[in-house]
C-alpha cells in the first residue's frame, strides 16, 4: 500500500546539516588536468542536507529496473507504453495502395510514355516494370533514361511518374556530358529523400539514399510519426540508434524531449519522419531490452526540452535501520520539505577527468592548444589511435580526426569537438560554482526562511509568465556516463529570451517585512552574461571561486568567444526543490533476484496473457489468432528473462554489481518511492537527502558486497 505525501508550498521550518563547511581551501584553482580515479560529492560543492534527521542504509540501483523513469509531457501527462500494436492504416478513396498498382497492367501507361519519351525509354520502363511484378523489387536496382538536357521536358517525366506510377521515385542525375541531365527510377521503399538534402545528389552518385522517410507521404497524415520508445539498461541515443540502423534512416530524423538515464528501465516519447507505424512495431520481435508502441501520428516532431519532467519509481534495496520509525520520519520529511537542489554526480562525468575541470581549462584560456598538443603527441600514430577509441570517446575522436585532415591546426582540432560537448564542459563549471553556492546559502542563512539579498521569482503581474524552472539546459536526472555522447543534445543551450531577468529581483526590506516571498522562491544563478547575482555573502562565492582559477565572470580572459564565460547568458535555478505527487512504501522480500516494481513491458505482458486466456475457443479447436497471441507473449516474456530480469549484464561503462550476497531465504526490507521532478532536477539528490549518505556508483557498490 503507498503511503502519499500531499506536497504543498510551505516554507521550510527546520535546521541544516553540512558535511563540511565552505573554506577557501575547497576553492582550489584548477592548475593542471591530473587523472582521477573518481570524485566525491564534496568535490563538487554537494556539502549539506534540508533535515537533522539520521539517515539510514538503503542501495540504489542495485538492479537497473530499481530505478524506474516516466517522462512527464507538457500536458501533465505521464507517459507509460500500454500498446506495441500498431494502428490501422487509414488509407482514403482517392489514395490506391502500391501493392494494388504493382499488381496489375501497365499496358496503356506504357504507352503513354512511349510518346513522351520514346521507344528506348518507355522499353526500358517496361522491363523494369516486369522485374518488380515478378516479385523481386528488393533486388532490383534504380534505372536511368536516356539523357535529355530540356528541363521542361524533364520536369514533365517527373510529373508523369507521380501521376502513374506512385511505387516509383525518380530524381535527376548528372548525364555523360556536361550539358545533359538524366531522369533516375527506382523504386519506393521508403528510403528517399526528396526534401533538404536533395542538393547533395550530385555528391551522393550511386550512393544509398540519405532515408529520411517515405516519398509519397499521404496528405491526411502528419508528417512525423509518434511513439514511445521503452528501453531497459539502454541510453536514448544508443536505443534510437539502434532502431534507426534497422529502419535504414539517419538518427536525425528523430526527435525527443530528454535523454534518460542509461542504468534503469524508462518509457519516453519520441518521433521519427514519414515512417509507418507498422514498420516500427514490426521491429518489436527483433528488438531485446527495447520495445515501442502507442503510435500516432502528428505534424510537429518532438525537440529538447519539450517535457515538464519525470515520474521516478525508485526501489532502495537492502534498507537497514534502527527502526522503521526512522525510515518512516525520514520519507515523510522528504515528501514535506524536500531537498536541495544540487546539481548531481552525473553532470561532472565519470571518465578520468570530471568535465568541470575541463570546462575551467576552457574558460580560462590558458593551455588549451597545449593540452591538445600534448595529446596529439602522445598518441602518434593518428590511424591507429583512432581504430582503438570507443565510439563514445567522442572528443578524443574528433580532435584526432581533425589533426588528421588539418596537421598543426591546434584550435580548429579544438573547435573540431560537437559543439553540445565543448558546451556541457562550460554547463559543468557552471555547475560546479552554483552547487558551492548552494552549499553556502544553506549554511550561512538556514532552509526555513528568505533573507535580505536572496533573489527570487518575481510575483505579481509577471507571476504567471514564470515557469517552474527557469533553466535552458532541458536535462533530465539522466546520464550516468557525461563522457557518452548519449545525452550531449540534451544540453543543447544556455542563452535566455530577452527580457527574462526583469523577472528575478534580490530580496528587499519590504518584500521581508510583507512577507511576500517564502523559501521556495529563492534562486540562485548559474553564471553568464545576462544574469544577477545575489546581494549578500553568497555572491562571494562565485567570484572568489572563479578567481582562483584564474576566470573572470564578467569578462572574457582570452580571445576565443566560444570557451568564454561571456559566450553564454547565463540561467537561474531553484535552490530547493519538493518532490511532486510522493508516495512511499516498505516492501520485504527473500529473493534478491526478483524485481519490486512492475515496469510497463510487465504490465503489458500481463494483459495479453489475460487477454490471450479470454480468447481462447471453447470448442477446442486451435485457432490462429490466440496462437499469435501466445507467441507475442511468449516473445515479450523472453525479453523480461533477459534484460528484467537477468540484470548483471556486464558493460564497459557500468560498474559491475555482483549478485544479492543475502542467505536463501533470509528476509530483507526495500523502500520504495515514487515521484515527480521538473526536467532539471535530479533524484538521486531526493535519495541523498534521505538516506544522507552518497549517491556515487562506487559507494553504492560497496554495500553489494
Amino acid at each position: 500500500m503507498w503511503r502519499y505525501c500531499v506536497t504543498t508550498l510551505k516554507p521550510y521550518y527546520f535546521g541544516c546539516n553540512c558535511i563540511s563547511k565552505y573554506t577557501r581551501a575547497s576553492a582550489r584553482p584548477f592548475r593542471t588536468l591530473t587523472q582521477m580515479t573518481t570524485i566525491t560529492e564534496s568535490d563538487v560543492g554537494i556539502l549539506c542536507f534540508i533535515s537533522q534527521l539520521p539517515g539510514f542504509r538503503g542501495i540504489l540501483k542495485q538492479r537497473y529496473s530499481d530505478f524506474i523513469v516516466n517522462e512527464v509531457d507538457t500536458d501533465g501527462n505521464v507517459v507509460h507504453l500500454t500498446s506495441l500494436d500498431a494502428p490501422p492504416e487509414v488509407i482514403k478513396d482517392d489514395e490506391i495502395k502500391i501493392s494494388d498498382q504493382i499488381s496489375r497492367s501497365f499496358s496503356s501507361e506504357i504507352e503513354l510514355f512511349r510518346s513522351l519519351a520514346g521507344d528506348t525509354n518507355a522499353d526500358q520502363l517496361e522491363a523494369f516494370l516486369n522485374q518488380i511484378t515478378s516479385g523481386h523489387g528488393d533486388d532490383i536496382s534504380p534505372i536511368t533514361l536516356s539523357p535529355d538536357s530540356d528541363k521542361s521536358h524533364r520536369t514533365a517525366m517527373h510529373n508523369f511518374f507521380k501521376e502513374n506510377f506512385r511505387f516509383l521515385v525518380t530524381d535527376t542525375v548528372d548525364g555523360p556530358d556536361s550539358s545533359s541531365k538524366c531522369i533516375r527510377v527506382r523504386l519506393n521503399l521508403g528510403s528517399n529523400n526528396s526534401g533538404r538534402n536533395s542538393k547533395k545528389r550530385k555528391e551522393r552518385g550511386s550512393k544509398p539514399y540519405d532515408s529520411r522517410g517515405f516519398g509519397n507521404w499521404p496528405e491526411h497524415l502528419g508528417k512525423f510519426l509518434r511513439f514511445h520508445l521503452y528501453k531497459e539498461n539502454k541510453d536514448t541515443q544508443e536505443a534510437l540508434g539502434l532502431i534507426g540502423k534497422m529502419l535504414g534512416i539517419q538518427p536525425r530524423s528523430f526527435g525527443f524531449a530528454g535523454t534518460k538515464d542509461k542504468r534503469s528501465v524508462s518509457t519516453q516519447r519520441v518521433t521519427v519522419f514519414k515512417q509507418n507505424a507498422s514498420r516500427l512495431a514490426a521491429l518489436n520481435e527483433r528488438l531485446i531490452g527495447i520495445k515501442v508502441g502507442d503510435f500516432c501520428y502528428a505534424n510537429e516532431g518532438l525537440l529538447l526540452g519539450q517535457l515538464l519532467g519525470n515520474r521516478f519509481t525508485i526501489t532502495l534495496r537492502g534498507v537497514v535501520s534502527d527502526s522503521e520509525d526512522t525510515i518512516s520520519g525520514s520519507a515523510d520529511s522528504l515528501g514535506k520539505h524536500g531537498f536541495i537542489n544540487y546539481f548531481g554526480l552525473q553532470r561532472f562525468g565519470s571518465g578520468s577527468v570530471p568535465t568541470h575541470l575541463i570546462g575551467a581549462i576552457l574558460l580560462r584560456g590558458e593551455n588549451v592548444i597545449s593540452k591538445v598538443r600534448e595529446y596529439y603527441k602522445e598518441t602518434g600514430d593518428i590511424d591507429g589511435t583512432l581504430r582503438q577509441l570507443p565510439r563514445h570517446l567522442v572528443s578524443e575522436r574528433a580532435i584526432l580526426q581533425c589533426l588528421k585532415k588539418c596537421p598543426g591546426n591546434y584550435l580548429q582540432a579544438l573547435k573540431a569537438i560537437p559543439r553540445t560537448l565543448r558546451m556541457m564542459y562550460v554547463h559543468s563549471y557552471q555547475s560546479y560554482l552554483w552547487n558551492h553556492a548552494a552549499s553556502v546559502r544553506v549554511q550561512k542563512y538556514g532552509t526555513n526562511q528568505v533573507v535580505l539579498g536572496d533573489l527570487v521569482y518575481c510575483k505579481g503581474d509577471d507571476a504567471g509568465t514564470v515557469p517552474v524552472s527557469i533553466t535552458s539546459e532541458h536535462e533530465d536526472d539522466t546520464s550516468e556516463d557525461m563522457d557518452n555522447c548519449g545525452q550531449l543534445d540534451e544540453i543543447s543551450r544556455t542563452d535566455l529570451p530577452e527580457g527574462r531577468n526583469s523577472l528575478v529581483k534580490a530580496v528587499t526590506a519590504e518584500d521581508i517585512n510583507a512577507g511576500n516571498y517564502t523559501i521556495e522562491d529563492v534562486v540562485l544563478p548559474m553564471p553568464g552574461s545576462r544574469v544577477m547575482y545575489p546581494v549578500n555573502e553568497v555572491a562571494d562565492v562565485y567570484h572568489d571561486m572563479a578567481k582562483k582559477d584564474n576566470i573572470d565572470l564578467k569578462e572574457s580572459v582570452h580571445n576565443v568567444k566560444e570557451f568564454s564565460i561571456t559566450s553564454v547568458t547565463g540561467s537561474y535555478r531553484r535552490v530547493f526543490q519538493k518532490p511532486i505527487d510522493f508516495e512511499w512504501e516498505l516492501l520485504t522480500y527473500t529473493d534478491g533476484n526478483l524485481a519490486l516494481a512492475e515496469t510497463d513491458l510487465d504490465k503489458i505482458a500481463k494483459t495479453r496473457r489475460v487477454n490471450m486466456v479470454e480468447d481462447k475457443p471453447t470448442n477446442g479447436s486451435e485457432g490462429t489468432a490466440p496462437f499469435d497471441g501466445i507467441k507475442q507473449s511468449e516473445s515479450i516474456e523472453d525479453d523480461l528473462s533477459s534484460s528484467t530480469v537477468n540484470i548483471d549484464v556486464k558493460d564497459e561503462n557500468q560498474v559491475e554489481q555482483p549478485e544479492n550476497q543475502s542467505l536463501p531465504g533470509s528476509t530483507q526490507m526495500a523502500l520504495k518511492l515514487g515521484f515527480t521532478l521538473p526536467s532539471s532536477c535530479y533524484a538521486t539528490m531526493a535519495i541523498r537527502e534521505l538516506l544522507k549518505t552518497s549517491t556515487s556508483v562506487a559507494f553504492h557498490k560497496t554495500l553489494n558486497q
